[in-house]
C-alpha cells in the first residue's frame, strides 16, 4: 500500500455502519452520501418516512431510510434497536436533526422555546444515549459526530434566534460532556459548528437578497458554506483519520468566529 493510499484509507468508513438524524435533506443528506461513498452503510433518519425512503432509495443500496422524531425517546430507542438488530454493530452517530424558531425573545411563547429545546437539546441526547448503549454492548466503541453551530458559539447573528443559539451553546457543552464520559469506552464525541449553509432550513432567509449580502458581508470568507462544506467535516471527523479528535467543536465557518 502507497503512502498515499494509506493516508486516503484513514477517511475510509467500509464496513462500518452510519446513522444520520434529519438525514433525509441538508447537511444530513451531504453527509449520509458522503458516508455512502466512503463505504458505510448508512441510515437515514428523518421525522418524514417517506422523505427519508426516498432520499436513502435514490442513493441506492445500502442506504435505508427510517422516521424518527428524535424529540421522541420511543421512537428513538426503537429505531436504534432496529438498527443495530438488522446490522449486528452500530458505529457513527452523526446528531444533526434540528428546529429554530426566530422570534424576539419577550415574543417567544414557552411552547415554542420547548419545541426548539425538545428537538434540537434532548433529542440529541436520546440519540446519543440511544447510540452509546449499542455501541457499549456491541464493544467497538464508536464515533458521535453532533450539529451545532457559529451561534452557539457566539451571541452574535442576524436576527433574534435566543432558543437555537440557546440549544447549539448546550450542544457544544454536551459534546464535551459525553467525550470525556466516554472516552475509555472508546467512543469519540465531536461536533461541527457551521456558519450559515445553503439549505432548506434557511430558506426565509435565502429569499432576501439583503440578507444574503450581509451574511456574506460578516464572513471573512465572503461567502455562505454548501452543505457538503460541513459533510465533509463530519466524515473527517467520524473517520478513523481523526482517532486521537474527541470533545472538539470544529467551526465551519468561513472565519466568522476568528473575529
Amino acid at each position: 500500500m502507497t503512502d498515499a493510499t494509506a493516508l486516503l484509507a484513514r477517511f475510509r468508513l467500509d464496513g462500518k455502519v452510519a446513522a444520520i438524524t434529519g438525514g433525509a435533506s441538508g447537511i444530513g443528506l451531504a453527509a449520509a452520501q458522503l458516508m455512502h461513498e466512503a463505504g458505510a452503510r448508512v441510515w437515514l433518519l428523518d421525522r418524514d418516512p417517506a422523505a427519508a425512503q426516498s432520499a436513502a432509495s435514490a442513493m441506492g443500496t445500502p442506504a435505508r431510510g427510517l422516521g424518527m422524531n428524535v424529540a421522541d425517546e420511543a421512537q428513538v430507542d426503537e429505531g436504534f434497536a432496529a438498527i443495530a438488530a438488522a446490522e449486528g454493530r452500530l458505529d457513527i452517530l452523526v446528531n444533526n436533526a434540528g428546529t429554530a424558531i426566530r422570534r424576539p425573545s419577550v415574543e417567544l411563547s414557552l411552547a415554542d422555546w420547548q419545541t426548539v429545546v425538545d428537538v434540537n437539546m434532548t433529542g440529541a441526547f436520546l440519540c446519543a444515549r440511544a447510540a452509546a448503549r449499542h455501541m457499549l454492548a456491541f464493544g467497538q466503541g464508536g464515533a458521535i459526530v453532533n450539529t451545532a453551530s457559529i451561534m452557539g458559539l457566539s451571541g452574535g447573528g442576524l436576527y433574534p434566534n435566543i432558543s437555537y443559539q440557546t440549544t447549539k451553546g448546550a450542544i457544544v457543552n454536551m459534546t464535551r460532556a459525553l467525550a470525556v464520559e466516554w472516552a475509555r469506552q472508546g467512543i469519540r464525541v465531536n461536533a461541527v459548528a457551521p456558519t450559515w449553509v445553503r439549505t432548506g432550513f434557511i430558506a426565509p432567509l435565502l429569499d432576501k437578497p439583503e440578507v444574503v449580502a450581509e451574511m456574506e458581508r460578516v464572513t471573512p470568507m465572503g461567502r455562505l458554506a454548501d452543505p457538503e462544506d460541513v459533510a465533509t467535516a463530519i466524515l473527517f471527523l467520524a473517520s478513523p483519520a481523526a482517532g486521537m479528535v474527541t470533545g472538539h467543536t470544529l467551526a465551519v465557518d468561513g472565519g466568522f468566529l476568528a473575529q
